[in-house]
């Protein structure tokens, strides 16, 4: 399996087990996540573990829904948000884009209103 297919299993996994920390082996300590694209960035590697904190806190659960897509120095995949204490639903398509080092530096989360299935 490609390195950057398995960071995204071991994403999914991250939510699976609420563990922040295989979270923030991912990312690199400058990385920025927007999430969902067009809102405000988290910059740098505690804004990033933030964010996250918050969504593992709420029991979000991630359910791959196809293949991650590899290109260049990104990966690209389809999933599910569920949080079943919010009733959310959400499909997501995430992209990863990684530094030579292998780890995350940015994450856009594509998304909107019109995709909460619930």
């Amino acid at each position: 399996m490609h390195a950057y297919a398995r960071a995204v299993h071991q994403y999914v996994e991250a939510f699976e087990k609420a563990d922040l920390e295989l979270i923030r082996d991912l990312y690199a300590d400058n990385a920025v996540v927007e999430d969902p694209v067009g809102t405000d960035p988290h910059v740098g590697i505690d804004a990033v573990l933030g964010f996250y904190k918050s969504s593992l806190e709420m029991g979000a659960k991630l359910e791959l829904t196809g293949n991650p897509r590899i290109a260049a120095n990104s990966v690209a995949f389809p999933f599910k948000v569920v949080v079943p204490a919010m009733d959310m639903n959400i499909e997501v398509i995430d992209v990863f884009e990684f530094n030579e080092d292998g780890k995350v530096v940015s994450m856009r989360a594509y998304w909107g209103p019109e995709n909460n299935a619930s």
